[in-house]
């Protein structure tokens, strides 16, 4: 049995119709099966269309023919891969072609609107920033609800890899996008892993659903040479409408704040901003092994000023075989990037005073950015600066460098029996300096620098065995192995205070020794392990049953003494209906399976060395114990609990997979029921405890339930015309029960005499994030605030539904590509509102031009209340695409030459007031988990590009 090039297929299934006796081919693509002639044979084998072969004499030749249907597609899972055919889990693989749509920096940003349950949402649309992925819901309090990512079989670490930013005035910034580092150009499939079936060969850390992302190889044929380029210009994607000029003066009750000007703020800090990227790879496969290797740039300026992303990154994939019939295979990835970034002072920690999108828009519309000497506007106030200077007087640059690698050694020890070991290692380094000049603001007017480094270091090793066997009508595979895994983190801190001014002599990031006051250094260091052992069984009966179960066993550094090990069990079972006699003459159906899952997966994600009690020496708490010296006494900063445990996630699914009228519509249908126990909380320590609080798991549960639907159509399929249209949608509520406290709160919210202040609350019976405030109703006949008697309860911040709309129209040579995403049934507190509220205009500040219009009184007080809850639903068009293929007969050495335009962001339809409705500002209290927040976000951008793909 051979491929179309002629290449002998090992792992395919021969199957008598008539007698029901079934083989496998070997190696070399042989099989033997008791047969006579006119006997009909079906094979069946991953990536190629299922064949039927009439037995003529004693030996056949098949050449099989890659498949269009998506039951033989191999799918990516956690430690191998399966055909799709023989899936019993809920899990999506999304393929290259498929997924890159305009600028994604980083390879989370590429699911957005592409899988049923998964919700994309920006912390800021600044370049390189960081996204908070949900798979299926909120599962955590404390904990996240960030996925585990595995790339080329390593799974990374959601700790940061690059310095965050100190607050120097205007808030801490956090660290960038940990998966910014890899080249998207260089991804070959995504697979999203959802339920715990799926998931929990990951154990500990597939609480929060997985992510599977594999680098592109070398492929069959001759060797391959693809440029990739595009060039294009971005800007925002709306601006908040705050009062222009003419607007204010009106509003104003008195002239006393008119400065005579004209200005937009908005526009004076927003440019349209410019990106290039480029990227060049090339690949080659002989008859022994494959390399595939890349190189690429990409540089895109923020649609804020002075704020920049530049990469560098290169990769090399490479195989090769050694011995008899590939006995033994060995694989090689490495990617190394380079990042070097500028910044803004937006930092979400910024409290009443604000911080650089604030002083935007807030700045009176009357002021002029230059005064007549052509200097910047000085403002003479407090709290709020001219914001171009601020910009002038900043600097944030950030240089993250990270290589991630691994190497994989397969050795077939006996038919159907191979062993793998796997070497991974993940290294980053971050040095991020920023420097506020001496300025005329009261944000550290004497100037300061600081520099943060941050290393990070993570090893793998991992061994398991994998044995497959084929008796007849019976294919069984296990897998056995055990992983090591281990984290290094280390950071240091110094600057000076009192630095000279600007241009005076050598930047301090180049010699922080030039002027200025030392600040005293300060640094940590921290390690943690994890121990695993694992396996599964994955049985297939006549390919109609299908059974898989999975057991994973975590040891874990971060947990308590009593307590190391967490044990995940999973068990899968899936039944292919169109196997059976009662449907096989059904020509409409080709497929139609029934699969139910159970398992555990689990939730590590908390910090280090929480399980063990903490002490540091004090003089406040010292004695003189000769009378005249003063020796320092000891304090517990934080109280033991050896019996602290893992989060565990218990998640039911029920899917149903189909493909009907010869592929013309196809998709799956499932309900889950995710249900988090034992949450980690900071709680209140019992009587007697040398501290108030202490880390415990308490008796509460989150419950996420709901359906996911998957449709898609070949709705044309003709030789020069072809149109596919996929849509997905997912329903989700959120429940928490049973917490042992009334209630706990988040959501910091920044604004005048609301320190302390929070927004979110999670209690019993309510959505994980719901609102807890005052409910706003309206305005008297003075335009005085109404409220009710007492704070309310709102929900929530999570959307109940989510959907996405994704299409291809190809006519000849060209392409057409559209992607609609869109979510309902959420809310937003609109932190950015309530610092534009109407007792502005009586500060020398702007206002929302909607408290204007409502006729608001200027001397309503700033209260958290519904006024600034807002529903988040929206309909955007995410991504439109025109492109043409060009070939030229003239010149042989050139395959094609691709030419696009496209467009990201186009337009959105929505009610929200904000800059972007998706969005998620961190603005935890007391590390519970802030859940729609948006306060002075970087607004998401509008995009146009002009790309190119050559192939030679």
């Amino acid at each position: 049995m051979i491929g179309p090039d002629g290449t002998p297929i090992a792992g395919a299934t021969v199957k008598s119709l008539s007698t029901k006796q079934m083989t496998t081919t070997n190696e070399k693509g042989e099989f033997t099966l008791p047969a006579t002639d006119g006997e009909k044979l079906m094979i069946t084998v991953v990536g190629y269309s299922d064949q039927e072969v009439t037995v003529s004499g004693t030996s056949l030749k098949v050449t099989m023919t890659i498949g269009n249907s998506q039951l033989g597609e191999a799918v990516v899972i956690g430690y191998g891969s399966r055909r799709k055919s023989d899936l019993t889990g809920a899990l999506v693989q999304l393929k290259a072609d498929n997924i890159r749509q305009g600028v994604t920096i980083s390879a989370d940003n590429m699911l957005q609107g592409k899988v049923s349950g998964v919700r994309i949402a920006q912390s800021s649309g600044e370049p390189g920033a960081g996204v908070d992925v949900f798979i299926r819901g909120v599962g955590s309090i404390r904990s996240g609800s960030t996925p585990l990512f595995v790339v080329d079989g390593v799974p990374l670490s959601n700790d940061n890899v690059s310095a965050g930013s100190p607050d120097l005035g205007m808030g801490s910034t956090d660290a960038k996008n940990p998966l910014n580092f890899l080249n998207t150009s260089d991804i070959e499939t995504i697979t999203v892993l959802k339920d715990a079936s799926a998931a929990a060969i990951y154990g500990a850390r597939g609480s929060n659903g997985v992510v599977l992302i594999t680098t592109k190889r070398g492929k069959k044929g001759d060797p391959s040479l693809t440029y990739d380029t595009y060039v294009g210009t971005s800007s925002v994607i709306r601006k908040i409408r705050v009062l222009t000029a003419s607007e204010y003066r009106k509003a104003l009750p008195s002239p006393t704040f008119d400065h005579g000007g004209n200005t937009d703020w908005q526009d004076a800090i927003f440019r349209n901003g410019f990106i290039q990227n480029h990227n060049l790879s090339f690949a080659k496969t002989t008859a022994t092994g494959s390399f595939n290797a890349s190189l690429s740039r990409l540089d895109q300026n923020g649609i804020v000023k002075n704020s920049d992303f530049n990469r560098t990154t290169a990769r090399l994939n490479a195989e090769e075989s050694f011995f008899d019939n590939k006995r033994l295979i060995v694989k090689m990835n490495l990617t190394a990037s380079n990042i070097d970034e500028s910044g803004i002072p937006n930092g979400n920690t910024a409290g009443s005073d604000g911080q650089f999108m604030m002083y935007a828009l807030m700045a009176n519309p009357t002021r002029t950015i230059y005064d007549s000497t052509g200097k910047y506007t000085n403002f003479n106030m407090i709290q709020l600066f001219n914001p171009l200077y601020v910009l002038s007087v900043y600097d944030d640059r950030t240089n993250t460098f990270r290589v991630l690698g691994n190497v994989e050694a397969t050795l077939r020890l006996l038919p159907g029996l191979t062993y793998r070991f796997n070497l991974g290692l993940d290294k980053s380094t971050s040095e991020r300096n920023t420097t506020i000049y001496p300025n005329v603001t009261d944000r550290t007017p004497q100037g300061e620098y600081v520099q943060n480094d941050l290393k990070y270091l993570t090893t793998l090793l991992e061994h398991y065995l994998t044995y497959n066997l084929a008796i007849q009508k019976h294919q069984v595979e296990v897998l056995g192995g055990f992983s090591y895994q281990k984290f290094n983190a280390a950071g240091t801190a110094f600057g000076m205070q009192n630095i000279a001014a600007q241009n005076a002599g050598v930047p301090p990031m180049y010699n922080p020794g030039y002027s200025g006051t030392p600040i005293s250094p300060s640094g940590y260091a921290q390690e943690n392990e994890l121990q695993s052992y694992f396996g599964r069984l994955n049985y297939n009966y006549d390919n109609r049953f299908l059974l898989t179960a999975s057991m994973r066993a975590d040891g874990s550094t971060r947990f308590g003494a009593n307590n190391k090990y967490g044990y995940f069990p999973s068990f899968a079972a899936g039944w292919n209906l169109t196997r059976e006699s009662f449907l096989q003459n059904v020509s409409a159906i080709r497929s139609l399976k029934l699969r139910a899952s159970w398992g555990q997966t689990g939730n590590q994600e908390v910090p280090n060395k929480i399980t063990q009690a903490s002490y540091s020496l004090s003089t406040a708490s010292g004695y003189y114990l000769d009378g005249t010296n003063l020796v320092n006494g000891l304090v517990v900063n934080r109280t033991a609990n050896p019996n602290l445990k893992w989060e565990l996630v218990e998640q039911y699914n029920v899917g149903l997979d189909f493909e009907l009228f010869r592929n013309k519509l196809y998709g799956s249908l499932e309900y889950y029921n995710k249900t988090t126990k034992d949450p980690i909380l900071n709680i209140p320590s019992q009587p007697l405890s040398p501290t108030s609080t202490v880390w415990a798991n308490v008796p509460g549960q989150i419950v996420n339930k709901g359906f996911e639907l998957t449709l898609g159509s070949q709705l044309i399929s003709r030789k020069d015309l072809s149109l596919t249209v996929d849509v997905n949608g997912s329903t989700l509520k959120n429940t928490i029960k049973g917490l042992p406290v009334s209630q706990l709160f988040s959501g910091s919210i920044s604004g005048p005499g609301l320190s302390g202040v929070t927004a979110n609350i999670y209690t019993n019976g309510y959505a994980a994030g719901s609102f807890y405030m005052l409910n706003h109703l309206g305005y008297d006949q003075n335009g005085k605030d109404i409220f009710s008697a007492n704070k309310q309860i709102f929900q929530g911040a999570i959307p109940t539904f989510n959907f996405g709309f994704n299409s291809l129209l190809r006519y000849k040579t060209l392409d057409l590509g559209i992607s609609f995403i869109g979510q309902t049934g959420g809310y937003l507190f609109n932190n950015t509102a309530l610092e534009l509220n109407i007792n502005n205009l009586s500060t020398d500040r702007n206002v929302l031009k909607k408290y204007v219009d409502a006729h608001a009184n200027l001397g309503n007080p700033v209260t958290v209340s519904s006024l600034y809850l807002e529903k988040s639903d929206f309909l955007r068009l995410n991504n439109l695409r025109l492109g043409n293929t060009f070939t030229f007969k003239q010149l042989p050495w050139m395959q094609s030459f691709n030419l696009y335009v496209s467009a990201q962001n186009l337009f959105t339809i929505t009610k929200y007031s904000g800059y972007d409705p998706l969005v998620n500002t961190d603005k935890n209290a007391n590390g519970n988990q802030s859940l729609g927040v948006d306060y002075a976000t970087y607004p998401a951008a509008k995009t146009f590009l002009l790309g190119a793909t050559i192939k030679f």
